[in-house]
Formats: structure tokens, sequence, C-alpha cells
């Protein structure tokens, strides 16, 4: 890997005003093995569940050709042919970005009719160099879709959003033309001014609130924005599990102590082990924030003491059904899932002692072998939200 950046990818929608489906598509997908990274927009014609088919067949297609390392031009005539043509209109319509983040660090945008991307290097807009695409066979010859490559600074943010986001206000006496690419970049500097480590989720969110605003608080299109940032990576350190050899246990407790970044402790066994050999005293809580699980316990320089292999098991239920919109509660198992979300690279150290009360054959079944539980979280966690995985076995 030849990045040594991290790069946070979220969006935020808003559906058009009484619509229960947005029309709007996002989707995003890290190739693990080739260590890259795909985003695609797409806006449907229209709003509403026809509008949500055209995008999602759009993005789908596109995250697919894209991954294929297929040419832009190819890329986008396949899917321009193989969109259902509208009826009424005659025109198979699904405008499209695509975003692919290559393991280099270099970065290539295709749009197809959405509006143009920012991007903003630190608070000042930088301007790649856009290259005109002319399609030259198939029923859409002569359209024209526009690309770039570039590569990537530390604290670059690339901005993407749909037709909702650049036409919001329009009419109104302050956007009469709609805010606009120029308004919205002005927006989107002076939020990272004001914030400097302000997250893709955050920065997305203000800008379809936004949006929205300028709507009157109707929106008259599906609103979306979709954000990349490129940052230093936030680290943390999840151990569950007592050594295999009790030889070992110090090595644990150094790793723990030496550790830069945060650091989870899972397992009542694991914490004993680490608080007594770095000469520490773990503090039990009393107060039961979920009434399924142990409540937390504390030790001095550790982020979050929980319970084992429950925990855990909570932590990947809520981890499946997890999204922008999920509020989590105070339980052990949300905290470990906050403190997952706020970090970008996760180091699992998992113990490969066999904890004698899991192997009790009249316990529920569902008590699986740390092991398979951590592996799902770490699935689930790549997966679903592109967070860089590790894992070692003591």
């Amino acid at each position: 890997m030849y990045r040594d950046f991290y790069i946070e990818v979220n969006s935020q929608q808003r559906n058009h005003d009484g619509e229960r489906i947005c029309g709007d598509v996002f989707l995003n997908k890290y190739i693990k093995e080739e260590d890259r990274v795909i985003a695609v927009l797409s806006d449907g014609m229209g709003h509403g569940v026809k509008a949500n088919v055209l995008a999602t067949l759009t993005a789908t297609m596109a995250l697919n050709f894209t991954r294929e390392h297929k040419e832009v031009d190819r890329i986008a005539e396949i899917i321009m042919n193989t969109l259902p043509v509208c009826s009424e209109r005659m025109i198979s319509y699904s405008t499209f970005t695509i975003v692919d983040i290559e393991s280099s660090g270099s970065v290539k945008i295709l749009e197809y009719d959405n509006p143009s991307t920012i991007v903003l290097r630190g608070t000042e807009m930088f301007e790649p160099e856009w290259k005109q695409v002319v399609l030259q066979k198939g029923k859409n010859t002569g359209k024209v879709l526009k690309t770039c490559t570039f590569m990537p600074s530390k604290e670059d943010r690339i901005i993407f959003f749909s037709d909702g986001v650049a036409q919001s206000g329009m009419g109104s006496e302050a956007f009469p033309f709609g805010w606009g690419r120029d308004d919205i970049a002005s927006y989107a500097s002076a939020l990272v001014k004001g914030d400097t480590s302000i997250s893709a989720l955050n920065l997305s969110g203000k800008i379809v609130t936004m949006a929205h605003k300028n709507d009157a608080y109707k929106a008259k299109d599906d609103i979306s924005c979709a954000t990349i940032y490129f940052r230093e990576p936030r680290k943390l350190l999840l151990s569950t599990g007592p050594p295999y050899e009790k030889e070992k246990d110090r090595d644990l407790a150094a790793k723990v102590r030496d550790y830069r970044g945060k650091v989870i402790i899972s397992g009542g066994t694991t914490a004993d082990i680490v608080a007594r050999e770095l000469n520490k005293t773990i503090i039990d809580e009393l107060i039961f924030e979920d009434p399924e699980l142990p409540p937390e316990s504390f030790i001095e320089g550790i982020d979050l003491v929980t319970e084992g292999i429950l925990t855990l098991q909570k932590v990947s239920e809520i981890l499946k059904i997890y999204n922008n919109s999920v509020r989590l509660g105070k339980g052990p198992a949300d905290k470990i899932v906050r403190l997952l979300m706020e970090s970008d690279e996760i180091h699992f150290v998992i113990g490969t002692r066999i904890n004698v009360a899991h192997q009790d054959p009249t316990l529920p079944v569902d008590l699986e072998i740390r092991r398979t539980v951590v592996r799902r979280i770490a699935r689930l966690l790549e997966e679903k939200w592109i967070k860089k995985i590790s894992f070692e076995y003591i």
C-alpha cells in the first residue's frame, strides 16, 4: 500500500418531499485485494420508486464495470445503452458520478450529467484537469461525459451531489438559479475552516440540510451529497481473550500499554491479565446500562473495558443493522460500536486460550467461539464501513 492516509467515505440523503423512497442511490465498495475504493452516486429520472429503480440499476452497473478496470467510455456506453427507456419521454435517464481510488492513491472521476464534483484541498478549491469523453456508438452516440485523474493530498475532500443540492432554492430570492456549484463550494470551505477535521458524514449532512433549507424545508427533488475525505488514520486496538501460553501475558500487556491509539479490552480474564501485568486496579461499574450485558469496568489508561463474548456477540448484531440514522445507547456493546465507527484502522489481538466457561454444553449455541464472532465483526466493518482490519493471534 502506497497511501499513508485513510479514506473516509460517507453520504447523506433526503427524499423528495412526500416520497418514502429516495430516487438517488449511493453505493461504495472497498476492494481489499486491490486496496481500492469505488464510490458511485446515481440520480434516477423523476423521484420515488421508478427513479430509485433506475438509479439502483445504474449505480450497481457503474460499480461492477469500474471494478473490472474497463475504460471510462466503455463503462458509460454499457450503462447508457442498458438502461430502460422512459415510455413518455423516450429517454433512458439516470445520471451518475463514479469515483475510483487506486492503491497508488490515484483518483479517477467519471461524470455524466450530475453537477460537477468539488475537490477541496484544505479549505481551497482544487480544479483537476477535466477531459471530455464523447460516446462514439450505440443509441447515445454524441453524448458527452467528463473525466479527470489526479493524485490527492492529505486533507483533500471530494464532494459530489445530485441536482437536488445544486438546484435547491431555485426561484427563490437568494438563489434564483439554484444554489449552484460555486456557492456550495464556498459553504463547504467555510464548514472546513470552522472545523478542520469535520467528518465525511457531518460535511455531507450539513450540505444536505442547507439544501433542504434552501427549498424552505420542502425538498423539490431528492437531495444527496457524498464526501470522500483523505486524512490521518485514527487507530484502535481491540484485545479479547487470554494468550495461549501464560508466559505471553506480559507481551499482551505491553501491546496494550504501547499502542498509539484507543484501546478496548473485551473479556474479564483479559482485563485481569492486563491490570495485573501493568500493576493497575480494575474498578467495576455497578450500573447496568444494558440489561442484557454485564456492566463495563475501568482500568486507568484504557478507553473501554467490557465483558467478552456476550458483548462482542451484541456488537455483531448492532453492526448488522447499524447505519447513519441508528441511535446508539449507553451500554457496553453500543460503546464498542461507537469507538469502532470513530476509528479507521482496527487491530484485533485475539487470545487463543480456550475459555472453560464457554465449553459448557448447556450454554446456548449462539455463544460462539470468540474467533468466529470477531471475524464476523471484522467482515462487517470492512465491507460496510471500509475500515482497515488486521488480526494478531496470541
